[in-house]
């Protein structure tokens, strides 16, 4: 039966990570998967992480399955996390939530729902977007399409073109928006912009799919909810995704949700028994380690606090090299203007590279970077900068 199975292509993203580990340049720089690394190339455990890890293990008495939807303290907390404390949609319970393995299973679960429910909507991806949307939605079933997003000429935001592409999106459709540090062009709307968005989704009876996997690697963890917050006065239905690989260091967990925002309590749970069914047939039940440690740090004010002050530093640092990278860049010599990453958030910036230039820093200076041109901001340091900027003038 396996005779004639052929070798599937690399992933275009991981399958670099794995010809990076095969390199044997010891200065090589991995500017790729989108893993945040500490000043010294690692990837840390949080304290805050540790100390809840410790809580854990004294207190765990069972290894028993967890229900379909995760622990119920762990679902508020991130309803809490996404709309604030008090928030009237978690007062009239409005929306419900799914712990799922990582950002990427909510995803998976919630094209699953709409490729059943609603088998005739689109979901509308950014240009450019996350790579794996395409591939995720597609395995769902959706078909995929483009709204306008960055303008290659500022590498900015093109807000009219935005707005120009939601106009022609027809009712019932769903489009996927990034919460904040949209990947992979790190160029967010403005509060004001939001705004406009959801008085526009609303006008349009468009669907909106949150993916929101950066909370706190922007501005800060409440100020990075000021683009959902938006939305939420205009738009009175929506799917939000949630991952803490990023801002609770977990990559390894998997540890994520799903939660859908309705018109009432009913309405809530009604969509949430459906979503249920899909998490079943996919993978039962979620794990628990993630969760216990994300609840364990949310329920708790001093622990919760010391993880704010790391997702600072995290945050901080990133910025820190973005700042680095362009005053290199311009101490090199280098005429182009590269001052928009700078304005950019979050782990990821897109680059002006070619396809070619990519391959050449790869093959002859062993710096590994994505086709598209996106580098993972949280790969630099001041050790390998010097170097990554004097390569980057060779093939620019």
């Amino acid at each position: 039966m396996f005779e004639n199975v052929q070798v599937a292509p690399p992933d275009p993203i991981l399958g670099l990570t794995e010809m990076f580990k095969a390199d044997p340049n010891p200065d090589k720089i991995n500017l790729t998967v989108g893993v945040y690394q500490d000043a010294n190339g690692k990837t840390p455990v949080l304290d805050s992480v540790k100390e809840a890890e410790k809580r854990i293990l004294d207190q765990e008495n069972s290894k028993g399955y967890l229900p379909m939807t995760g622990e119920p303290v762990y679902c508020a907390q991130v309803q809490e996390l996404l709309f604030g404390e008090g928030h009237e949609i978690i007062a009239r319970k409005r929306a419900a939530t799914a712990h799922c393995p990582g950002g990427t299973g909510a995803l998976r679960v919630v094209g699953d729902y709409l490729h059943t429910l609603h088998p005739d909507a689109s979901i509308w991806l950014s240009d450019p977007t996350w790579a794996n949307h395409n591939t995720i939605f597609e395995a769902a079933g959706l078909t995929r399409k483009k709204y306008a997003y960055r303008d290659p000429a500022t590498n900015g935001l093109d807000f009219d073109a935005m707005c120009a592409s939601i106009k022609k999106i027809p009712k019932g459709d769903v489009i996927l928006l990034h919460g904040c540090c949209h990947n992979p062009t790190g160029i967010d709307p403005t509060p004001e912009q939001w705004a406009q968005l959801g008085e526009l989704l609303a006008e349009q009876g468009v669907l909106p799919l949150v993916d929101f996997a950066y909370q706190g690697l922007a501005v800060g963890i409440e100020e990075d909810r000021a683009g959902l917050l938006e939305l939420t006065k205009k738009v009175k239905q929506m799917f939000i995704c949630s991952s803490f690989s990023k801002n609770f260091g977990l990559y390894r967990e998997r540890t994520g949700a799903l939660t859908v925002v309705a018109d009432n309590a009913e309405q809530a749970a009604a969509v949430m028994s459906q979503i249920k069914l899909r998490i079943r047939y996919n993978y039962s039940n979620p794990p628990s380690h993630g969760g216990q440690i994300v609840a364990t740090i949310l329920s708790d004010k001093q622990l919760r606090a010391q993880w704010i002050k790391e997702v600072a530093e995290i945050r901080n640092r990133i910025n820190e090299m973005r700042h680095l990278l362009v005053r290199t860049l311009k101490e090199k010599g280098l005429k182009q203007d590269f001052s928009p990453i700078i304005e950019q958030c979050g782990m990821f910036s897109v680059t002006r590279l070619t396809k070619e230039q990519v391959a050449l820093l790869r093959t002859k200076y062993s710096i590994y970077i994505v086709d598209s041109g996106r580098i993972n901001v949280a790969g630099l340091t001041r050790d390998n900068m010097d170097r990554l900027c004097e390569a980057l003038k060779a093939v620019l």
